[in-house]
């Protein structure tokens, strides 16, 4: 069985309860139709169980299939230098279908009211970029070979098969 690697660390993209010894990990993608499927299941747990849990969310941008992926994680990164990494996160997930159009990002930047000059500077920050590809390394390094992949308390997880019992009932066993 594959364990995280690295541990969660405060570089980590983190939001439920944050002292909980509870931790998801979901290596994602976000133009990943899969991930998509999942991300209101998360989204459910999260509002059923946020006290109890700690969600992270590492990225694992598939560009060889995914072409938009990359530039769609810097785009939460971005957003989350204004404090706004989560509104993003979910945004882009429902936004997915017009990942094609030039402007989307940019589009979703507006939308939440951020400072665009700062957002679109961000989206070139060379820390940022590393973070995403540190990320990416992380989940190979882990075993991560699609999206998307969870982990509780560092352990893979290979129950989850798209429902949210299946994703409940793995979390649970670590209760």
């Amino acid at each position: 069985m594959k364990t995280l690697r690295p541990a969660i660390n405060e570089k980590d993209q983190q939001s439920g309860n944050l002292d909980s010894g509870l931790i998801l990990v979901e290596y994602g993608d976000y133009q990943c139709p899969y991930c998509r499927r999942a991300h209101p299941l998360v989204q459910r747990m999260l509002n059923e169980h946020g006290s109890e849990l700690k969600f992270v969310f590492r990225h694992f941008p598939l560009q060889e299939v995914h072409a938009q992926a990359f530039s769609a994680a810097l785009a939460a990164e971005a957003a989350g230098r204004q404090g706004k990494f989560w509104s993003m996160h979910n945004l882009l997930f429902e936004n997915q279908d017009q990942f094609h159009q030039k402007t989307v990002f940019l589009d979703l930047a507006k939308e939440l009211g951020l400072d665009l000059g700062q957002f679109i500077v961000d989206r070139k920050r060379e820390d940022l970029i590393c973070k995403i590809e540190k990320d990416f390394k992380s989940g190979l390094y882990s075993g991560v070979n699609r999206t998307p992949t969870f982990f509780v308390n560092e352990t893979k997880i290979s129950t989850y098969d798209g429902s949210y019992e299946s994703l409940l009932a793995t979390v649970e066993l670590f209760v």
